[in-house]
């Protein structure tokens, strides 16, 4: 570990890896502040879940930490970083494609909520009232009252291949559609970015007909348990029913490592409860949690002070 990092910063080889796929310049021509330095500013508020006007003096001014962080989630530098070392990993054949498919809940914080329309970015906000049920911005209104649903696809060691996020209301069997074409790594060189999982492990909130048949059409193994009442009403239809569905459940065991993922992205508080307006900037800040994740060394973080 480099010993001039400080905590909750970005290690020396972890800062190597993403170091050249940074841009030298703005886009008026000049050169960005250190970008080392800011993006450990950027790191350092979903680590702590505080407002960014209240980021240390020693990542230079908040403003443009904010900015930096801001303009990267417009422009797309935060998924194309994702992206990237993605292709790294699966170009070395480490990436276990073998997934698993999840959802988990954050209860947005009293400043999530308020955000004007005309603030949204055209036609880049999830969660928009005119497309999705809910309050707007990703925030969707149930008994336990406003939340924001992230949706995860992790590959065989747990780490985010897809990111997708919906108002807290929304069923996670309609979004696994959009979850699997979110899904895709591209190849070094020619040729069509892999899509296609070997297996794909759902939950039984994915248990339906048109999910088993939409990945059999695609020659994706499907390991989903039935549900309670689908077994029920299947055997109360006797030869009818039709056959069970297979399931394999030694291998439904590895399902856990997209649990583990969500409980590892959720150490940042920011991840774990929501602060941003915008849905926008709350999956910018999933996207740059799961870079962290994907930038980890075995057995160590890729953030300094926790291995």
């Amino acid at each position: 570990m480099d010993l001039a990092v400080r905590r909750g910063e970005l290690t020396g080889t972890a800062w190597e890896r993403i170091a050249p796929l940074l841009p030298g310049v703005d886009g008026r021509g000049r050169l960005w502040r250190n970008h080392r330095q800011v993006i450990n500013g950027v790191l350092w508020r979903p680590r702590t879940g505080a407002p960014w006007r209240d980021g240390p003096e020693r990542y230079g001014p908040w403003q443009t930490v904010y900015e930096r962080f801001a303009r990267w989630e417009t422009d797309g530098t935060w998924a194309k970083l994702l992206g990237h070392v993605q292709v790294r990993d699966d170009t070395a054949g480490t990436v276990k494609w073998t997934v698993s498919v999840d959802s988990t809940i954050a209860r947005p914080h009293r400043h999530a909520a308020g955000a004007r329309k005309e603030r949204t970015p055209a036609g880049d906000e999830p969660g928009d009232p005119a497309r999705t049920v809910g309050t707007g911005h990703a925030l969707g209104r149930s008994r336990g009252g406003l939340t924001t649903k992230a949706h995860l696809a992790c590959d065989g060691r747990g780490l985010p291949l897809a990111v997708v996020v919906t108002p807290g209301n929304v069923n996670d069997s309609t979004v696994f559609d959009t979850v699997m074409g979110t899904l895709r790594v591209r190849r070094v060189g020619a040729g069509r970015p892999r899509r296609r999982p070997d297996v794909v492990i759902p939950d039984k909130a994915y248990s339906s007909r048109a999910i088993r048949r939409a990945l059999r059409g695609r020659g994706i193994r499907a390991v989903i348990p039935e549900r309670a009442d689908q077994k029920a009403n299947r055997v109360r239809r006797g030869q009818a029913g039709g056959r069970p569905p297979a399931f394999d459940r030694e291998l439904y065991k590895d399902r856990n490592v997209v649990e583990r993922c969500f409980a590892r992205l959720k150490q940042l508080r920011a991840i774990a409860t929501r602060f941003d307006k915008l849905a926008s900037r709350y999956k910018a800040g999933l996207q740059l949690a799961s870079l962290i994740l994907w930038l980890r060394e075995p057995g160590q973080d890729p953030l300094s002070g926790r291995s």
